[in-house]
C-alpha cells in the first residue's frame, strides 16, 4: 500500500481515491485542495488506543478538583469505560478476520460486495451497546448521574473547563459513530441501504 498525505492512495496498484476522498475548499485563499486520508496498516489499533486515553482524563479531572465526590465519580466513570472497552475490542476481531487487515481502507474495500453489518449481526449489536456504554449515553449514564446533586467527575467545574469536558465527550461520540460506519456499514463509500 502506498499512501501520501496529499495525493492518491493505492492498494495493489488500484486507486481507491473515491473511498476516502475529502475535498476541502479554503475560502480564505480561494483555492481547492484535494486531501486524502493517510491510512496505516494498524489504524484500527491506533484508534482503539487513542479512544482509551479518555480514562486518564476522567480520573485526573476527578482527582484535580480536590473533591472526594468528584474523585469517586471519576473512578466510577473510568471503571465503566474500561469494562466496556474489552467488549468493544472483541467485537472488532470478526471484522479484522473477514477483511484480513487492520487498515480502514482495506476494511472498506472488503465490504464492496456487502456490508459486514449483515454478516456480523451479533458483533454489530454488541458493538452498538458497547459504544453507548463507552460514551455514557442513556441506558449507561449512571456514572455521570446528571439529575443528582453530585454529577460525577465534573461537579466542581464550570465555564470553559466544563465546556471542554463536554466537547471531549461529544467528540468521542462522533469518533465512535465514525468507527461504526467504517467497520460495519461499508465505509464512506458505503453500500448500506435501509
Amino acid at each position: 500500500m502506498f499512501a501520501t498525505p496529499v495525493g492518491s492512495v493505492f492498494i495493489n496498484n488500484i486507486s481507491v481515491i473515491n473511498v476516502f476522498s475529502v475535498k476541502l475548499d479554503f475560502l480564505l485563499f480561494y483555492t481547492g485542495l484535494n486531501l486524502h486520508v493517510v491510512d496505516s496498516n494498524v489504524a484500527i489499533l491506533v484508534l482503539l488506543a487513542i479512544s482509551s486515553l479518555n480514562v486518564y482524563g476522567i480520573i485526573l479531572a476527578g482527582w484535580s478538583s480536590h473533591s472526594k465526590y468528584a474523585f469517586l465519580g471519576g473512578l466510577r466513570s473510568a471503571a465503566q469505560m474500561i469494562s466496556y472497552e474489552v467488549s468493544l475490542g472483541l467485537t472488532i476481531l470478526p471484522v479484522v478476520v473477514l477483511s484480513s487487515s487492520l487498515s480502514f481502507i482495506e476494511v472498506a474495500v472488503a465490504q464492496k460486495g456487502a456490508s459486514f453489518i449483515f454478516a456480523l449481526v451479533p458483533s454489530f449489536i454488541i458493538f452498538s451497546i458497547s459504544m453507548l456504554a463507552e460514551t455514557n449515553r442513556t441506558p449507561f449514564d449512571l456514572p455521570e448521574a446528571e439529575a443528582e446533586l453530585v454529577a460525577g467527575y465534573n461537579v466542581e467545574y464550570s465555564a470553559i473547563t466544563f465546556a471542554m469536558f463536554f466537547l471531549g465527550e461529544y467528540s468521542n461520540m462522533l469518533l465512535m459513530a465514525t468507527f461504526c460506519v467504517l467497520l460495519f456499514c461499508g465505509g464512506l463509500g458505503g453500500n448500506f441501504h435501509v
